[in-house]
Parts: structure tokens; C-alpha cells; sequence
């Protein structure tokens, strides 16, 4: 098959993961395959070029941009492409423009995250109205299909699930001589445990609410520390937060880390406090660092979180809840330990890239 990916950027992210990983596999099974990037071409477009994946970049304007679409739409026309598959709204809408006339054989959409949506917008009325000549349209969790559906963005005889999944080689289990460098490295004492996080400082994860819960768990535990890993307009948010909540002493932003499957194993637990979520690779990617999770009941968390299981799940925007959650896991050591080869798994049987590739291929093929 020729198949055209069509994204914002590649730049670090849940969703660049899933389209880098999806085009490499592809191209290593014979098809042709390559990304096209609908503004720049993002920080992880090299890791593409390494495997001879081609990359292509629209570098769209604010506004309408019809050179974006011209560029597109050459793209799709010297590949001759087969597979339209999009992911997100905007890529899609531009792309189907752009595709018109072009013969494309088979056209996918995947939204990769729950979103603000607003039915109204004019976002939405050109997704809507793209998806008229789209043949599926793939949602990542059953919490996200659901809210397709039901906000009349996605007709449900064209919609999908397909579960994002993540390459489990890389991951190793949580590891106590991990967790003593990191917190040697931070200048904290060896012994201390670690809340972590991994994932862009933005919005939809609620960082503040994060700082706060580990504000109340930090007054009655001198051990613990706060250790956020990603990158993103909140970081500002984020530091004030630190500093009004009296924790810069034990919480830490490590900025933008290409290390992740080194860097889980050193944590003792993972927690989310997100308020939006598709199917998050960073919780997949917890899951297969055998760490237990505490996360927020929103999107496809509690799909990938089992409450009592290999985590806990608590409220959105409750930092008494979720710092509660985070002592419930820290007193019990046996526990967690549990939670964590629970998490692991799960994953193992349900979440692995094989199996979204799997499905993927069976949805290009109209046989899903």
C-alpha cells in the first residue's frame, strides 16, 4: 500500500509517538509509506529520515493557506497515495481539500484526544463536513468515541476504537538504584521517593493541581518529591505554582527529556491529574515501567487505569483526592509493588504497538 500520514508537526508528543512508530513499521513491511506535516516538520522528523521514511513540510500560515494545501496536495499526488490517513482535525480537513480529485482509495481519520469540543466552532463544521468523504473515523478510547458520537462530530456507522499502543522494549521495570541516582542527581537524600510525570506542560494536564496535591502529601512526609518531565507553554503556570505552594525544595521540572524509558524505572510511582485525555501513551508507557499509577477519571484514563488494580483513580481538579491517592500508594510498598506488575501485564495482553498495527492494517483494509 502507499499510505500518507498527515499531522500538525512532529514534534515530542503522545500522538507524533504513535504516527513515527505506525510509519516505520509500515515502511519495514514493504509499503510505501511517508508524513507529511502540515506546519513544520517537528524535532522527532529525524528519527523518520533515519529509517528512510520521508518526511514533507507544508509550513502553513496562520489563516487559510492555500500554498499549505498545494504543497499537500503534491505530496499526496507524486506518491500516487492509497491511504489517506490524518490524525487530528486540522491536518484532516486540510487534507481531504487537497486530496480532491486525486483518486485516494482509502481516506482514515484519527482524533487522538478527548479536546474541548465545541460542536459549534468553526474547527468543528469543517471537520464535519471533511468527514462527509471520509471513509472511518478512529477514536483511541471508548470515553472518546463516545463523546464523537454523542456531540454529532463522528456518525457512529463511521466511527472506530483503535487503543494506542507503544513498543515495550525499551521499558524496563522500576528499579531502586534508579530511584537513588535520580534523587542523588537532584540532591536529595537516596532514600526518598518519587512522584513522577511525563508529558507536555499544557492545559489539559493540570499541573497546578498536581503541585498542590503534592504540596498536602509533602506536609506530612519528608521522603517524597515531585519530579515533572516534558516541556510546554505552562511552565511558567507551573513555577508558580511551585513557589506558592512552598515545595521548590522538593519539586522538579526537568524540561524536554529524549530518555524516557531510562527515566520511569527511577520513579516510585506515576501520577496524572489531567482534565482532558485521549488514550495516554504516557500512562501506557507507566504501565510498562511496572509502575503503579494514580491518575484522573477523565478520557480513556480509567480504560488503561484499573481502580485498585494497577492504580488509583480519583476526581479531576480535587487536589485532596488525588493527594490522597498518591499516600494510599506511598504507605504500602507491597501494594504498589502489585499495581505495578498488574500494569505491566495489561499491557503486555492488550496495549502493545503489535496489536495497534494489527488493527490499524485491518481498518486500511476495510476490515474493521
Amino acid at each position: 500500500m502507499r499510505i500518507s500520514h498527515v499531522v500538525e508537526n512532529l514534534n515530542r508528543g503522545g500522538l507524533e509517538r504513535v504516527v513515527i512508530d505506525l510509519a516505520k513499521a509500515q515502511a519495514a513491511a514493504g509499503h510505501d509509506c511517508q508524513v507529511i506535516c502540515l506546519f513544520e516538520p517537528g524535532a522527532l522528523a529525524g528519527e523518520l529520515a533515519a529509517s528512510n521514511v520521508p518526511v514533507v513540510a507544508c509550513g502553513k500560515r496562520d489563516g487559510v493557506d492555500l500554498r499549505a494545501i498545494g504543497r499537500l496536495r503534491r505530496a499526496l499526488s507524486a506518491q500516487r497515495t492509497e491511504v489517506l490517513h490524518s490524525h487530528n482535525g486540522i491536518p484532516h480537513y486540510y487534507a481531504m481539500v487537497a486530496a480532491l480529485g486525486l483518486g485516494v482509495r482509502r481516506v482514515v481519520n484519527t482524533r487522538h484526544g478527548m479536546g474541548d469540543i465545541n460542536p459549534s466552532s468553526r474547527r468543528e463544521w469543517l471537520f464535519r463536513q471533511s468527514m462527509r468523504l471520509t471513509d472511518v473515523a478512529v477514536a483511541v478510547s471508548e470515553a472518546a468515541g463516545d463523546k464523537l458520537a454523542q456531540t454529532r462530530v463522528v456518525a457512529r456507522d463511521k466511527l472506530r476504537v483503535v487503543p494506542n499502543g507503544i513498543h515495550v522494549g525499551p521499558f524496563r521495570a522500576r528499579d531502586d538504584n534508579a530511584r537513588r541516582e535520580l534523587a542523588r542527581s537532584l540532591g536529595l537524600a537516596p532514600e526518598t521517593r518519587i512522584v513522577g510525570f511525563v508529558g507536555r506542560l499544557n492545559w489539559a494536564k493540570d499541573l497546578e493541581t498536581m503541585v498542590a496535591a503534592f504540596a498536602r502529601v509533602r506536609a506530612r512526609h519528608d521522603d517524597v518529591a515531585l519530579v515533572l518531565a516534558g516541556e510546554g507553554g505552562e511552565r511558567g503556570v507551573i513555577e508558580a505554582a511551585i513557589a506558592r505552594e512552598g515545595v521548590g525544595d522538593r519539586a522538579f521540572l526537568l524540561g524536554d527529556r529524549g530518555d524516557i524509558p531510562q527515566l520511569l524505572p527511577a520513579f516510585t510511582l506515576f501520577a496524572m491529574s489531567s482534565i482532558s485525555e485521549g488514550y495516554s501513551i504516557a500512562l501506557l508507557e507507566a504501565c510498562a515501567s511496572a509502575l503503579p499509577i494514580v491518575a484522573t477519571r477523565v478520557g480513556g484514563n480509567a480504560e488503561i487505569v484499573a481502580d485498585g488494580v494497577n492504580g488509583l483513580v480519583v476526581p479531576s481538579r480535587d487536589p485532596a483526592a488525588l493527594a490522597g491517592a498518591l499516600e494510599d500508594v506511598l504507605s504500602d510498598a507491597a501494594r504498589a509493588d502489585a499495581m505495578g506488575r498488574a500494569g505491566r501485564d495489561w499491557l503486555l495482553s492488550n496495549a502493545t504497538f503489535e496489536v495497534m498495527l494489527a488493527r490499524y492494517l485491518d481498518v486500511y483494509a476495510n476490515r474493521a
